[in-house]
């Protein structure tokens, strides 16, 4: 009887690695089939006219995509593949993450571009605000991301937001203002 018991258990443990193990192969076959498809859409070449990144391609192959646009200078459809990872509504993932770093950074570098190029190039302000916008939702998601930080940090200091200084009056600016409060002489208060 006893036996028999150490037998079964046996099985038991068995079966259970052998279904690990299968679960496992599943897994690992899946995350080779993705590496391959990120490998691809990386790889792929990048025209001047190049499109989007396919919708039908794994989300992570979308976003190697998307970086090997962006690097290629085809700003356009890679500002489009970062756009399709975002989500509708709710809290961004890693991924979604990553993509609006990523967009984010790219428009700061194209509003960089046309700051630098001077009036020749553009008016830069309305990417920065979009870059500002981009950094601001990651950092709402991730408040930790000190990179995004650094970045927002950099956008404010191209494109500022603080509102001018109101103009003082025509009288001037007021230095000193009489307060009676009862039962205290004037200058009585510190």
């Amino acid at each position: 009887m006893r036996r028999r018991s150490v037998h079964a258990g046996f099985a038991l443990l068995a079966t259970l690695a052998a279904a690990a193990t299968v679960a496992q192969g599943l897994r690992l076959g899946q995350a080779l089939r993705l590496e391959e498809a990120v490998r691809r859409a990386a790889q792929a070449p990048v025209g001047a006219d190049a499109a989007p990144a396919d919708p039908a391609l794994p989300r992570e192959a979308r976003l190697a995509r998307a970086l090997a646009l962006a690097q290629a200078g085809a700003y356009e459809a890679a500002f489009k593949s970062y756009g399709s990872l975002l989500p509708t509504e709710g809290p961004p993932d890693p991924l979604a993450q990553q993509a609006l770093f990523n967009l984010g950074n790219l428009v700061l570098r194209q509003g960089l571009a046309q700051s630098a190029a001077g009036p020749a190039g553009g008016d830069p302000l309305p990417l920065l605000e979009l870059a500002k916008q981009r950094y601001r939702d990651l950092l709402r998601a991730a408040p930790d991301h000190w990179d995004a930080r650094y970045n927002l940090e950099r956008a404010l200091r191209l494109a500022p937001e603080e509102a001018p200084l109101a103009a003082d009056g025509p009288e001037g600016p007021v230095e000193r203002r009489q307060v009676l409060l009862r039962g205290m002489a004037a200058g009585d208060l510190p």
